[in-house]
């Protein structure tokens, strides 16, 4: 009998999620969206999980864990303890509320050691110690990395993400030259920005050269090329349905200057303009209907409408 190949997501779940092993998992559930409840793996089904929360009872006594069946995108192990607790507007984090962590953003601080959280759709208030910044499990490694976290363990990453493209659907779409695609900015005051642009060419180390759609080079006279890293590209979202009007805490995209910034509708101001609130910006500026567009992300190798808190 043939023996299936152990691929390196595969591997790292091997690793980490054995029966046993504590782990934060994420309910894909309208209502909990973006939220992390810590439990244990209690068994391992293929490419499943079942898993049992550590506060999340089965019954209303209180008395029996719940238990469930997750997938591997929903889980990760335990994050390390924070070193730092200087939060910055801007800043993505994770509040710790009803036996859970949530993720959103600093949108101002207090001088009594409390800041405030965005979470699309309401802003709390937490004292720092109910906080921590918001890391992805991508790989086998933490993206940041943790101070602690090996450097090696980071560069690891950006190979296995790769591994994982090149062996799914996605090869052609993510490879090949001359693919349309969205480009995330790393530079400061631009962070989770998408920006148009076309694949020219793949580069050694999992890194491409792309040319922007509409950002100039330094000279105004030719179109700006980059050489990017493989976690800064993803293609570019499928036209939704049209959307006669959009809702007030409807998570949109922006198109500002030549780039879709993410926000969420604060105000319907009717002949088909909005306000929308960019909460890594802590800002809010007024759109035409014809400049936004639904938020969708791209996870687990395809894509997903984001949905209210």
């Amino acid at each position: 009998m043939a023996t299936k190949p152990t691929t390196s997501s595969s591997s790292a779940a091997s690793t980490f999620f054995k029966p046993g092993s504590l782990v934060e998992i994420s309910i894909y559930e309208n209502g909990f969206r973006g939220s992390w409840f810590t439990g244990k793996i209690v068994r391992c089904q293929g490419d499943e999980f079942v898993v049992e929360y550590e506060k999340i009872m089965a019954d209303e006594e209180g008395t029996k864990a719940l238990q469930e069946t997750v997938k591997e995108f929903q889980l990760r192990p335990v994050p390390p303890k924070e070193i730092s607790r200087d939060f910055q507007p801007g800043d993505e984090v994770e509040a710790y509320h009803n036996d859970g962590w949530w993720e959103g953003s600093i949108c101002g601080s207090l001088e009594d050691g409390k800041s405030y959280v965005y979470f699309g759709n309401t802003t709390q208030e937490y004292p720092d110690e109910q906080l921590r910044r918001h890391h992805k499990w991508i790989g086998g490694s933490w993206i940041p990395p943790f101070p602690q976290q090996d450097e090696n363990e980071v560069k690891k990453t950006v190979r296995v993400k790769a591994s994982e493209i090149l062996s799914g659907d996605n090869v052609e779409l993510m490879l090949k030259p001359g693919t349309l695609v969205e480009v995330c900015s790393d530079e400061d005051g631009l962070k989770g920005v998408w920006f148009s642009a076309t694949l020219v060419e793949p580069k050694a180390g999992w890194r491409f050269v792309v040319e922007y759609d509409s950002l100039l080079d330094d000279n105004y006279s030719d179109l700006l090329r980059e050489e990017i890293s493989l976690l800064q590209i993803r293609p570019r979202p499928p036209k939704t349905d049209d959307v006669d009007q959009f809702k007030f805490l409807d998570e949109v995209d922006a198109y500002y200057r030549d780039g879709w910034w993410v926000g969420v509708v604060s105000k319907v101001l009717g002949d088909s303009k909005y306000v929308v609130y960019f909460r890594n910006f802590n800002e809010e500026m007024e759109f035409q209907h014809s400049q936004l567009r639904l938020h969708q992300d791209w996870v687990d190798n395809k894509w997903v409408m984001a949905s209210k808190v």
